[in-house]
This record gives structure tokens, C-alpha cells and sequence, in this order.
């Protein structure tokens, strides 16, 4: 079986993210794109606008030392621009580490990402971890 193509982009985005290449993870989203972080902690809101998400993917790596990794497990995709992706985030942050099954929804037109929404296994714990 063939991967989808929303599935190909996501995944390029994942491994454009793990390494840190905030040039190709940006060229694939679109330039209004939204990434919808949950919770009440300083990562928390709607970060709007391409430059906001990946101000936020280098805030994550900064604010975690650099210890932060999410390793991709699964993509999901409905054929209509949508694709569910499951990961595990790993990181440590001052004296705190989290180790957590998180999830992402894409929506994605024209290839491109246009939404993100995250929702991940404890919010308090995401809490207590980025607070």
C-alpha cells in the first residue's frame, strides 16, 4: 500500500521538525496556518500565522534545552485534506521530564497545511511540565 499524499507531507514535516529545518517544515504550511496548542501554560493559545507556529516550535526547542523529541507512530488520513497523526513527545525542562502520548489534526489545502490542532494524554500534566 502506498502512503496517501497528505500522509507524505505530514510525514515530511515530522522529519523536517525533528531535525530542526524550520525552513522545510515552513514550506509546508500555508502562510495564514494556525496551530490551536490546549491548555492553560504559556505554550497554550492560537498561534497564528506561519511565522507564530514556527516562533513556537523554536520556543518549544528553548524552552527544553534542546531534550525535546517526538517520535512519530502513526498517520491517519479521510482523503478529504485531513490527517490525524499520533506521536510520543518526550523532553525535559529545568528539573521536570515528560514523557506523553500526544496527537495532532491537520487540515491541509492544496497540499499545504492550513490547521493544526493538538491535543495531548494529560493537559494537567502538560500544565504542571510548561508552566
Amino acid at each position: 500500500m502506498s502512503e496517501h499524499p497528505d500522509c507524505a507531507v505530514i510525514r515530511r514535516g515530522y522529519e523536517a521538525f525533528g531535525k530542526g529545518d524550520m525552513e522545510t517544515l515552513g514550506s509546508l504550511m500555508t502562510a495564514d496556518v494556525i496551530h490551536h496548542v490546549p491548555g492553560s501554560n504559556p505554550m497554550s493559545g492560537h498561534h497564528k500565522g506561519r511565522e507564530a507556529v514556527l516562533g513556537l516550535y523554536r520556543r518549544l526547542g528553548e524552552e527544553t534545552g534542546g531534550t525535546m523529541r517526538v517520535d512519530l507512530e502513526r498517520l491517519l488520513a479521510d482523503g478529504r485534506g485531513h490527517v490525524m497523526s499520533f506521536h510520543m513527545f518526550r523532553a525535559d525542562r529545568g528539573d521536570r521530564g515528560l514523557e506523553m502520548h500526544e496527537g495532532l489534526f491537520f487540515t491541509l489545502v492544496g497540499g499545504k497545511i492550513t490547521d493544526i490542532d493538538e491535543c495531548v494524554e494529560d493537559i494537567a500534566e502538560a500544565d504542571a511540565f510548561w508552566g
